[in-house]
């Protein structure tokens, strides 16, 4: 309330996302804030993707505090606004099952009990357009790490590290990618729950800072044909109070015995995690050979073909021993990702799972009988195949709580279905004249 008096504030948004990950929002005035923190805002959430029945509509929409942020874009006559997270609440006040950033919280809880705090420092990839029509025509031509004047919309990445520092969001650094007009921002790593609220901030103010300069941000995992796609490499660690659990000195690879089991689990359950961090039907687009997007089952230091990138350990930078996760997109819901990762690597680590030897040849150029004798596996190689290894995944189905489960399988096969029995350009054009 002192920061809202101080800045002139004159409007709040709270802020929460539906199970398929988009931002919800509703503003309040000034007047109503104090109410919301000490009870929450109601609203209807039959209307939410996701979330209650018609019948049993009413939520809480409960702000956290602690996510309390000035917005840098003035609202309408130059009203000063800021925003918070929220938890969503029953009526009654019990924690809503249908609310991912409570499904985080509750891996989190778990990992906790453990005496670990896990931190994520996500890579999220995304393309500039002229405009959102099906024309996808990009600002540029350049390539990885190109600069001026092939790289027209470094202006643009610059405008949106500023806005985001303004809200407290820590940038390590910014450049263009490998596709043309295609482009990466990466946030400083920082604890899962947090960082799972700067996503979903970051991707906001991508799209609202292209739109101020009249051209479009997209997040779609694979909108240009035989170009990359966009990922979200999402690197992780496990940490015990200010030690890093994944360092081991003596390793080979400096690699703790908890690291390696937690990756384990990465790799043994990486097919049933797939749906939820590759979720629509374009994302399996980009999980090709060819374009820099992991498909096969493996770990390795060097090597970006594989699955789980181990990035070299350099002396004094014990903290920055990590896993990289390497098929996740740009267009997941961060708060679901995030709980299916760390879900898979703390069930490695109950299990004691061995890690396998790494894999450091580019898997690509493997025949299937190499890779079959390796014993590398393959990601799901669709949204129909993903639903169908997901639904039955035990894992998975504790880590997001019945309801989330139900009704994301529920939207995905609805997805699913709508794709499959549409008629592309491609179809018509390949076999209406021959056929």
């Amino acid at each position: 309330m002192k920061m809202v008096k101080e800045n002139d504030v004159k409007f709040v948004r709270l802020w929460f996302t539906d199970v398929l990950g988009f931002l919800k929002s509703f503003a309040i005035t000034i007047d109503e804030l104090e109410g919301a923190l000490e009870e929450g805002m109601g609203f209807d959430g039959s209307s939410i993707e996701g979330y209650a029945r018609i019948e049993e509509s009413d939520m809480m929409a409960k702000p956290d505090p602690s996510t309390f942020t000035i917005l840098p874009f003035k609202g309408s006559d130059n009203a000063v606004e800021a925003f918070m997270f929220c938890d969503i609440l029953e009526p009654h006040g019990s924690p809503y099952a249908g609310d991912p950033r409570w499904a985080l919280k509750k891996n989190l809880k778990k990992a906790k009990d453990l005496g670990y705090t896990l931190y994520v420092g996500p890579e999220l990839e995304y393309f500039y357009f002229k405009d959102n029509s099906t024309k996808t025509e990009p600002l540029d031509s350049g390539g990885y790490f190109e600069l001026t004047p092939s790289d027209v919309a470094i202006n643009l990445r610059n405008e949106t590290i500023l806005a985001l520092q303004q809200m407290g969001i820590a940038v390590e650094f910014s450049h263009h990618e490998v596709a043309p007009s295609q482009h990466e921002i990466d946030l400083k790593y920082t604890d899962a729950l947090r960082m799972a609220d700067q996503a979903m901030t970051y991707r906001l103010t991508v799209k609202e800072v292209a739109m101020n300069h009249g051209v479009y941000a997209s997040f779609m995992p694979k909108p240009l044909f035989a170009e990359n796609g966009s990922g979200m490499h999402t690197h992780q660690s496990l940490f015990k109070g200010n030690k890093n659990a994944f360092f081991d000195p003596n390793n080979q690879y400096h690699l703790s015995k908890t690291s390696k089991s937690y990756i384990a689990g990465l790799l043994k359950y990486a097919r049933e995690v797939c749906l939820v961090v590759a979720q629509w039907v374009n994302s399996y687009k980009r999980l090709v050979p060819g374009y820099e997007a992991p498909v096969y089952v493996s770990w390795g230091q060097r090597n970006r073909s594989a699955l789980v990138r181990v990035p070299m350990y350099r002396v004094g930078k014990e903290k920055a021993t990590r896993a990289e996760f390497r098929c996740p997109d740009p267009a997941c819901n961060p708060y679901l990702a995030f709980s299916v990762m760390l879900a898979a690597g703390l069930k490695g680590i109950e299990d004691d799972m061995e890690l396998p030897d790494p894999v450091e040849e580019d898997i690509f150029h493997m025949s299937e009988a190499q890779r079959v004798e390796r014993g590398i596996a393959s990601l799901p190689g669709s949204l129909g195949e993903a639903i169908n290894v997901t639904e039955k995944s035990d894992l998975v189905r504790e880590a997001l709580g019945d309801h989330i489960f139900e009704k994301f399988i529920e939207n995905k096969k609805l997805e699913w279905d709508n794709y499959r029995i549409h008629v592309s350009e491609y179809e018509v054009k390949t076999y209406l004249p021959v056929l």
